[in-house]
């Protein structure tokens, strides 16, 4: 029986316990916050994606849709909150039909049910909504991730797996004849701490990823820069202005989606993310500042090279519309005209760790290093949570080759 300690105790790290528990692992899962799915996984906009943004061929297409099946299977088996009601994607403008017709190639390339609509269709699913031309995809819902969460950490504690909350790795040391030992602190004090003897270490620590892989002694290929994603809510007396999902077409060269509209399971309708450099990488508001981290992305080349690319006018604007609730209704109201500033009010953001490449590039696709008994999972962004059950098994598998 192998010991591995996995570190991360957001959807992807749990995913990866339980994967590795039942296969017959001695599992030990650590997590530095007091709950699981403190950061990335508990601050999305629960979305089940469909995987038709996604290259062709790539992990995150493949992945995703695959993940889509897998990860409702999974709700319905569990009775964990989750609905399949499907989305638009909407171009607002005669020059959008050409990338939502490639989107629609994209979608169909990935085996994902998605069909062009004119205006009066669309209509007929969104009765609010501004389009010249729409893509209809069936398979987009919504879930409760940190409900999967929970029962992830359930299945994996009833199946023997050690899961730790309050626990970090302060020190990763290699040992001679393979294996790594896994120094560890507790925010409850020195009464606490230990070293973990283990054969094999999996890194899922998301917005901490290059960090702990450098704790590792690996030098990770990209290093990871915080962005934060901030959210509105529309006021109760305006949710009937959305029914489901509303996307704009989104900028192929960048990322993020844009800003969309999504009714939650609750009734709620959600309206966000924007994407702005966060100060901090667990910073979810402007006041978030650590030194430390703000100096990490200044010595990282790969910063300054990716900000020549979109500073201006991408990122000023995002900066723009954080400020301005009425720059951010603006950008709803191309969606959903009826939607005005007095109709929106702030409902909190998340901070997505984004992989940057040295060279300025973007990692695309889910980027996973691997060294002598240990898996980093470097790049996991969305659609990671869509895809946590596909993407567990993978790295289950990185283990044992």
């Amino acid at each position: 029986m192998r010991r591995v300690v996995v570190i991360g105790g957001g959807i992807l790290g749990l995913a990866v316990a339980r994967e590795l528990t039942e296969r017959g692992d001695e599992v030990t899962l650590l997590e530095k916050e007091d709950r699981w799915a403190a950061h990335q996984t508990g601050n999305n906009s629960n979305v089940v994606h469909a995987g038709l943004y996604y290259k062709p061929g790539s992990h995150k297409a493949r992945m995703s849709v695959a993940g889509n099946r897998s990860i409702l299977a999974f709700a319905r088996e569990h009775g964990i909150p989750a609905e399949v009601c499907g989305k638009l994607v909407v171009a607002t403008q005669p020059s959008e039909r050409a990338a939502l017709h490639v989107l629609a190639e994209r979608a169909q390339a990935n085996g994902v049910p998605a069909r062009l609509v004119g205006p009066v269709e669309a209509r007929e699913y969104e009765p609010e909504v501004s389009c010249v031309e729409a893509l209809r995809v069936e398979t987009t819902g919504i879930i409760d991730f940190p409900a999967v969460c929970e029962t992830l950490a359930r299945l994996s504690t009833s199946a023997g797996a050690d899961l730790r909350l309050g626990t970090r790795a302060v020190a990763i040391r290699p040992r001679q004849g393979g294996g790594v030992d896994v120094a560890t602190e507790t925010s409850a004090g020195d009464s606490g701490s230990g070293t973990l003897r283990a054969d094999v270490l999996v890194n899922c620590a998301g917005l901490h990823a290059d960090r702990v892989a450098e704790l590792a002694g690996v030098r990770p290929r990209a290093r990871i820069v915080p962005f934060r994603g901030e959210y509105y809510e529309l006021r109760p007396e305006k949710r009937h202005l959305v029914r489901g999902l509303i996307y704009p077409v989104p900028d192929p060269s960048l990322p993020f989606l844009g800003v969309h509209l999504t009714r939650m399971l609750d009734g709620s309708v959600h309206a966000g993310p924007n994407a702005v450099l966060a100060l901090r990488r667990e910073g979810y508001r402007w006041r978030d500042v650590s030194p430390r981290d703000v100096a990490d992305v200044a010595r990282f080349s790969g910063s300054w090279r990716l900000a020549r690319r979109f500073a201006f006018p991408v990122g000023w604007d995002e900066v723009r519309r954080s400020l301005s609730r009425r720059r951010f209704a603006r950008s709803l109201a191309r969606l959903v005209p009826a939607v005005e500033p007095g109709d929106i009010v702030h409902h909190g953001a998340g901070v997505r760790a984004q992989a940057v490449l040295p060279d300025g590039g973007l990692a695309e696709d889910f980027l996973i290093d691997r060294a002598a008994g240990q898996v980093h999972v470097l790049n996991a962004p969305s659609p990671a949570a869509t895809s946590a059950l596909e993407i567990a098994r993978h790295v289950a598998d990185s283990t044992e080759t």
